[in-house]
């Protein structure tokens, strides 16, 4: 079985190369300073950035795979996540919804924010509520960027609860985060970026 993810030289004009490989059930953390390249490298992995290189996803490379069909399976939830409907149930397609309502208590959600307008949400409401979008979308690959930033500590604990379960079950996922904890906590392998480049840390 090949790597889920294989990497090899992805660059763009403000960062890179970047090659490495990651498992299925597996979960990379990267950490390091604001501006070093952290987002970019999860906009070129999910091909919304201009970038060279090739990334393979269970052994298929990405240039035989039209943008949409890759951004469904390589997905990416960026620190502040878009809504483009007036409420956040409306973001769920019907087959979507058996998996939201499984998703929603373990993230401490009542089911009645769903109707309600995504303005109304408070900050963590909305940031948790765009994780069990991102799930609800079974990627096999999730790239999530400080998923957890505008959480409480009970609500932190859920959110990494659930995330270590979706990696047992076969998840791939790159979490960017700046706490050390969470890295520890979440993170099968651990990188930091200094400057665009990646550096793998050496447990």
């Amino acid at each position: 079985m090949p790597p889920r993810l294989q990497i090899h030289q992805l660059q763009s004009p403000l960062a890179g190369p970047y090659s490495f490989e990651l498992a299925a059930g597996q979960c990379i953390t990267i950490s390091g300073p604001s501006g070093s390249g952290k987002s970019l490298l999860l906009r070129m992995l999910c091909d919304l950035d201009p970038n060279t290189g090739e990334i393979l996803l269970d052994g298929a490379p990405r240039s035989g795979i039209s943008a949409p069909a890759w951004r469904a399976q390589v997905l990416y939830q960026p620190a502040e996540p878009a809504w483009w409907l007036p409420t956040a149930g409306a973001h769920f397609k019907p087959g979507q919804i058996p998996r939201m309502q499984e998703l929603l208590p373990q993230l401490n959600l009542s089911p009645a924010l769903l109707e309600h307008e995504v303005s109304r949400l408070s900050t963590g409401e909305r940031q948790r509520m765009a994780l069990i979008r991102s799930l609800a979308c079974s990627p096999k690959v999730l790239l999530l960027d400080e998923p957890t930033a505008a959480l409480d500590p009970e609500s932190v604990a859920a959110s990494e609860a659930l995330l270590r379960r979706e990696v047992a079950n076969g998840l791939s996922l790159i979490l960017v985060t700046h706490s050390e904890a969470q890295a520890q906590t979440l993170g099968h392998r651990h990188m930091t970026m200094r400057e665009l480049q990646l550096h793998e840390v050496i447990q």
